[in-house]
């Protein structure tokens, strides 16, 4: 072959290839949703989202009908992790947008929501637990608990149309905890002090830098009370217990889920298998699959740029995942937890 040949070959192959990937890029930016500001500049440029679905169980006789699978692990927190960890961390929205996508596919006829959670932030709890209630109004929701749902895991599961938990399943842990750290003595050991200026007496309650009232003892103490009296209700109306006879467990203590079952805290003893087959009863489906969602990961999640701002400097990313393991609770936040993970 002559070198003049060989030359276009070459430019022909090279040509070639940038109208790939143009014409690649070209199709990948049809695709973004792009929120463009009144000075015209792109403020962000995000993927449309849709859960895809991986098949756990197949349908039998080429039945359309599906059950879906939904996992909440890790402690609740109104934090979510974005980008290619969204999936092993997933924060409130996710769930939320999880339970939607099931409510809104007419194939759907029950959900499955796997709890493995000592549970988490009091609020965040409280979301997922009224979304949960919500899906429940409209398609049967069975919650499968896992190694653990205590606490908020516990909370959120009483949303669900029935309860499964298996034999050696850690639940109930019905309370709720406020920490703080005072380190007074140690500021005046070391010759340091700390000085607030506030519009109230309540102001800087939970400081660590001074001993602590008796008037703000009462005060933290009765938003406690409040948020468990919350808790024991909707434990009740979930349960049909009263509340007098709940308390003879809900004093933050966790049970086995055999206890939870003598205790009317959980409907059914089983493995997850047992809560597909609730599920296929209760959503009259003897035929149907099992699937999970996934969230595909997006090149601007891969690369960290899922909201960054045109002409933005890059954003450092830093990840901790021993919060998922251990939680570190932040002083003054009310969380549903168990002792033994309060510190």
């Amino acid at each position: 072959m002559s070198n003049k040949t060989y030359g276009c070959l070459t430019l022909f192959m090279l040509l070639l290839l940038i109208g790939s990937i143009l014409l690649n890029v070209g199709l990948f930016v049809t695709k973004l949703d792009f929120d463009v500001s009144t000075d015209a500049t792109f403020t962000a440029a995000r993927p449309k989202r849709h859960l895809h679905e991986v098949v756990v169980e197949n349908p039998a006789k080429s039945s359309a009908d599906k059950i879906v699978h939904i996992d909440l692990e890790g402690v609740i927190s109104s934090m979510s992790v974005s980008g290619i960890f969204a999936e092993a961390m997933p924060g409130v929205e996710p769930i939320k947008q999880a339970l939607e996508q099931a409510v809104n596919d007419k194939n759907v006829k029950a959900i499955v929501l796997r709890v493995n959670s000592p549970g988490g932030e009091v609020t965040a709890s409280d979301i997922i637990y009224n979304a949960v209630k919500k899906a429940a109004k409209v398609k049967p929701v069975v919650v499968y608990m896992d190694a653990m749902a205590a606490s908020g895991g516990y909370y959120v599961a009483c949303g669900a149309t029935k309860i499964v938990a298996s034999e050696t399943t850690l639940t109930a842990s019905i309370g709720v905890i406020i920490e703080t750290m005072n380190y007074s003595e140690l500021f005046g050991k070391v010759g340091l002090s700390m000085t607030a200026f506030t519009s109230g007496a309540f102001k800087d309650s939970l400081s660590g830098a001074r001993p602590m009232r008796e008037d703000e003892k009462a005060y933290v103490q009765n938003l406690v009370t409040q948020m468990y009296d919350r808790f024991l209700g909707i434990v009740s109306e979930s349960r049909g217990v009263p509340k007098e006879q709940l308390k003879n467990v809900a004093d933050g203590r966790v049970v086995t889920g055999r206890e939870a079952l003598n205790a009317k805290l959980v409907d059914q003893i089983g493995y997850v298998e047992d809560a597909y087959a609730l599920a296929r009863t209760l959503g009259k489906s003897a035929d149907a699959g099992v699937v999970k969602y996934r969230h595909e990961v997006s090149l601007f999640d891969a690369l960290g740029m899922a909201s960054a701002k045109a002409g933005a400097a890059p954003a450092k990313m830093e990840l901790d995942v021993s919060s998922a393991l251990m939680p570190k609770l932040l002083p003054g936040v009310p969380y549903y937890l168990p002792p033994s993970f309060a510190h």
